[in-house]
C-alpha cells in the first residue's frame, strides 16, 4: 500500500498540536518527568472549574429524553433564545432566535462559517499572531489566509494601514480575535470602529472571535464589533469554554447579525452545514441557560485579589525582570506574547527554541511562529498555573535564558 500523503491544505496552517516539542512533552511524561505546561488555556488542568450551577443543571438534565436525543439542527430554543438575551446585553441588535447557531465549542463553528464562505482564491484577512485554527480552517475551505500586522509597540493593536494595503479584489473577510489570544490584547472602540469602516467600504464580512470577553483585568470593558454598525454582515463567535471554565462540555455559539440581506446563499449554506452535521451535542446545550443567566464568577477570578488577576502579574513582572525580554502587559484573555530581543537571543528556529527548553528545564511553551508571528522572537505563555507553579515555571525560563545568554556572548 502506498504511504497516505499529507493534503496540501494541511501545509503551513499554523501551530501543529502533534509537533515534536509536544511530542517530546509525551514522551518525558510517559517516564514520570512532571512538565509544568504554560502551552494550552485548558483551564481545568489548572484547577479552574466550571460553577457549580452548571455542572448540578447538567446532572439534573441528563436522565432526560431530551438529553439523550438529537435537537434541531441549531439548536435548542431555550439557549438560543439565551444568547439573543446575550447579544441585546451587548448591544447588537436585530438578532432573533433564527440567528443563533450552537456548536461542539465555537471552533466546529468557525470551521463551518468558512467552508459556507470560501472557493478556491478567496482571500480572508487573519491578525498576525493569530489564534492558529482561523489560518487553518481557511486553508481547509479552499481559501487563502492573508495576515495583517497587530503592533507590538501600540500594545498589540491592528495596524488599520496593513489592513488596507492587504485588502485585495479577491478579499472576502476579515477575522478580528478581540480580546485576543496570543496577546491578551483588548481593542478600544474607536479602532473597531475603523475596522467597521474598512469592511463597509469593501464589502467584506466581519467574523469576530470574542470567546475571552468577560475574562478582562483592570476594570476593561469590552465591545463587540457587531454593535458598532447594522449595514455590515458580522458573524461573531462565544462560548463557554474560558469565561465558564466549560472546556470539555465543547458548548459555543455563533451569532449572525447586521447586513443579512444580501447573505442569503451564505445564510443557506450555513443551514445546511448544520444540517449535516446533525447537531451539537445536548449536554453541552444544556449547560449554555444556566451560564449565562446566573452569577458571573468570572468576576471574581480577574477582580483585584483574583487568582487569574494576580497570576497575570505575577507572570508579567517576572518576564519583564528578565534581560533582554520584553512583554506587554495583557488587559484580557489569559496569555501573554513575550519578546525575546533578537540582540540578546539570536534565535533561528524557535521551534527547536521550545524543544530545547523543554528538554532542559521541564516547561512547555508555544513557540511564537506557530501563531503566524513571521520572526522567531516571540513565545506564548499561558498564565494558568497556581502562583507557586507559575513562579518555579518562569524562574526555570529564567535560568534557561541566563545560560542562552552566556553561550551566546562566547
Amino acid at each position: 500500500m502506498k504511504p497516505i500523503a499529507k493534503s496540501s491544505k494541511l501545509a503551513n496552517v499554523g501551530y501543529d498540536i502533534r509537533g515534536p516539542v509536544l511530542d517530546k512533552a509525551r514522551q518525558m511524561e510517559e517516564e514520570g518527568q512532571r512538565i509544568i505546561k504554560l502551552n494550552i488555556g485548558n483551564v481545568a488542568a489548572f484547577g479552574l472549574m466550571p460553577p457549580d450551577e452548571i455542572v448540578q443543571d447538567m446532572i439534573h438534565n441528563l436522565p432526560s429524553q431530551v438529553a439523550a436525543g438529537y435537537t434541531d439542527s441549531k439548536g435548542l430554543f431555550a439557549p438560543r433564545k439565551a444568547v439573543v438575551h446575550y447579544t441585546q446585553e451587548k448591544h447588537v441588535t436585530g438578532v432573533t432566535v433564527d440567528d443563533v447557531y450552537l456548536g461542539n465549542g465555537a471552533s466546529e463553528l468557525i470551521a463551518m462559517s468558512m467552508n459556507a464562505l470560501l472557493d478556491a482564491g478567496d482571500e480572508v484577512l487573519i491578525p498576525a499572531p493569530d489564534y492558529p485554527l482561523h489560518t487553518a480552517v481557511v486553508s481547509l475551505s479552499g481559501g487563502t489566509p492573508v495576515h495583517y500586522r497587530c503592533d507590538e509597540g501600540s500594545g498589540w493593536l491592528p495596524d488599520l494601514d496593513d489592513i488596507r494595503a492587504k485588502v485585495s479584489p479577491n478579499t472576502k473577510a476579515i477575522v478580528v480575535i478581540n480580546p485576543n489570544n496570543p496577546t491578551g490584547a483588548l481593542y478600544p472602540v474607536d479602532l473597531l470602529k475603523d475596522i467597521v469602516e474598512i469592511a463597509r467600504q469593501h464589502q467584506l464580512i466581519v467574523f469576530a472571535d470574542e470567546i475571552y470577553d468577560k475574562t478582562l483585568y483592570d476594570g476593561n470593558e469590552h465591545t463587540s464589533i457587531a454593535s458598532l454598525a447594522d449595514d455590515v454582515l458580522f458573524v461573531t463567535f462565544n462560548g463557554l469554554s474560558k469565561n465558564y471554565r466549560s472546556c470539555g462540555y465543547r458548548s459555543g455559539w455563533m451569532v449572525v447579525s447586521g447586513e443579512k440581506r444580501y447573505a442569503k446563499d451564505y445564510i443557506e449554506g450555513l443551514n445546511m452545514l448544520a444540517s449535516m452535521r446533525l447537531c451539537a451535542n445536548t449536554p453541552g446545550q444544556m449547560a449554555i441557560q444556566t451560564a449565562l443567566g446566573g452569577y458571573q464568577s468570572i468576576k471574581d477570578l480577574v477582580a483585584p485579589g483574583g487568582r487569574l488577576l494576580k497570576q497575570r502579574d505575577l507572570a508579567w513582572e517576572m518576564m519583564n525582570a528578565i534581560p533582554g525580554v520584553s512583554v506587554v502587559k495583557p488587559k484580557a484573555a489569559l496569555y501573554m506574547f513575550p519578546r525575546l530581543d533578537p540582540k540578546v537571543y539570536p534565535i533561528a528556529d524557535d521551534q527547536q527554541f521550545a524543544y530545547e527548553l523543554l528538554e532542559q528545564e521541564r516547561v512547555l511553551i508555544v513557540q511564537g511562529t506557530g501563531f503566524n508571528w513571521p520572526q522567531p522572537d516571540h513565545f506564548r505563555l499561558v498564565f494558568l498555573p497556581n502562583l507557586d507553579d507559575l513562579t518555579e515555571a518562569i524562574g526555570r525560563i529564567e535560568r534557561f535564558l541566563a545560560g542562552y545568554r552566556k553561550r551566546h556572548s562566547l
